[in-house]
């Protein structure tokens, strides 16, 4: 392991209860208005900041049903909650879920920019191609685009983004009072997109930030989510259960960025983890089916498991007979999942009831103990190449604390992670180079190359 490779650490920020947290709303120390709460999502942020944390992070979707999680029902939007985020912090990133399914590029662009510039080049994308069944009706659509081109229309919305990220060169506002100039317009360069998916014609009306461009983020696990993320991804938000797991998919990864002509050290693996500390190992698993016990509801369990199939209704069928022949149903939502399902409940010869069960019982995370074994966990699947960093899901302020004042000085102290922050943006706090404006790249190759 190279002696300057550090961990990066991002913060999901929470609220209400996510999947699988059904009671979480009920904690005292969780307000029940916590995912529109700006003064709670602050105290999670000042929290990650003070823990030198790489940055925040805000998963969103965007089709909500009566039997949504909690947190889904009433959330605050991610553009605002960033916006807001960045003028009460001063060094921690702020990375944004955004849907290439429903946004159109030019909004995309500039208002990821206008966050960048708001907040001295702390922002970043986590580009994701909606698979909830439902979206597409809110916005005047019968159903998703096929698979195939829900992923074709991600790679081209990412790529013409960042063209018109690079509407302007760095330089090109000399402001110049004397001379009367203020924008050199040799340095403004219109984007002239004509694809599958996009026509766009125009230049950004925004200028680039101080590290060029913001960081794009990308979750999806299925062959065509592991293309995107290998095209395009400088982060990966991912969910492996083992450390061979994460092993696999890191350099699978990896490989797919250097045959798509990228710096595979350029893409950070950072899976989506959750973290229990405790006072002894024992104490932290205490607290763990605490939270399980709290969470446990199996007729919510059955309503949520129709997500993936674009939220089918499961209630329907009996529960003790075989699992349903679903034929293609889930092929437009959530496929890989979906498709992972109905396989096991095929091979198995499992019940309804035995597939939900499997599908929805709650896992012990391999993170859960002491400080002193978390922080052993994190460093083993850390030097085994697993992961580059992790993304530490927040669901109480006392626990994220303990994790922040208790195991991240294990961390300093064994030399992975930073005690003070480095830079001033996202791309400085996670190793990632500045962008530099494919305009002057192009001046920069010599004539006849």
């Amino acid at each position: 392991m190279s002696q300057s490779r550090k961990i990066r650490l991002g913060a999901v920020l929470g609220g209400a209860g996510g999947p699988g947290e059904h009671g979480a709303w009920k904690e005292q120390e969780i307000p029940g208005n916590a995912s529109i709460n700006i003064e709670y999502y602050l105290r999670q942020a000042q929290l990650a900041e003070r823990g030198k944390f790489d940055h925040l992070f805000v998963v969103d979707s965007l089709y909500i049903t009566p039997d949504s999680p909690p947190h889904y029902l009433n959330r605050l939007e991610p553009f605002t909650l960033l916006g807001a985020l960045a003028v009460q912090t001063r060094n921690i990133g702020l990375v944004a879920t955004i849907s290439t399914s429903y946004e159109e590029p030019f909004h995309v662009a500039r208002r990821l920019a206008s966050i960048d510039l708001i907040s001295g080049g702390r922002a970043g994308w986590n580009v994701v191609a909606t698979g909830d069944g439902g979206t597409a009706k809110l916005f005047g659509r019968g159903q998703h685009l096929e698979y195939e081109d829900r992923y074709g229309r991600a790679l081209e919305h990412v790529q013409l983004v960042q063209k018109l990220w690079d509407s302007y060169e760095d330089e090109a506002f000399p402001r110049d009072v004397e001379t009367g100039t203020f924008v050199d317009v040799e340095k403004l360069h219109p984007v002239e997109h004509r694809g599958k998916y996009f026509t766009v014609e125009g230049p950004l009306n925004i200028s680039r930030s101080p590290q060029g461009q913001p960081v794009i983020f990308q979750a999806g696990d299925s062959e065509y989510g592991r293309n995107l993320a290998g095209a395009i991804a400088e982060g990966v938000f991912t969910h492996q259960p083992t450390i061979e797991a994460g092993i696999a998919f890191s350099r699978d990864i990896k490989a797919r960025a250097e045959k798509a002509g990228r710096n595979p050290d350029h893409v950070l693996i950072t899976p989506g983890i959750k973290v229990i500390v405790g006072d002894s190992d024992e104490h932290a698993r205490e607290i763990e089916q605490y939270f399980q016990d709290q969470d446990a509801d199996f007729t919510r369990a059955v309503k949520l498991f129709g997500r993936p199939f674009g939220w089918h209704d499961f209630n329907q069928y009996d529960l003790d007979a075989p699992f349903p022949d679903l034929g293609d149903l889930g092929d437009r939502d959530w496929k890989t999942r979906a498709d992972q399902i109905k396989t096991t409940a095929r091979e198995g010869g499992l019940t309804l009831r035995e597939t939900v069960e499997r599908f929805t019982a709650p896992q012990p995370s391999p993170f859960v103990g002491s400080a002193e074994t978390v922080a052993s966990t994190l460093q083993e699947w850390f030097e085994a190449g697993a992961v580059d960093g992790y993304n530490i899901h927040i669901r109480t302020l006392s626990q994220f604390a303990r994790f922040t004042e208790e195991v991240v000085p294990l961390l300093q102290e064994r030399g992975l992670f930073r005690a003070e922050y480095e830079g001033s943006t996202l791309r400085e706090h996670l190793g990632l180079p500045f962008i530099a404006n494919r305009h002057l790249q192009r001046e920069a190759v010599p004539t006849g190359t």
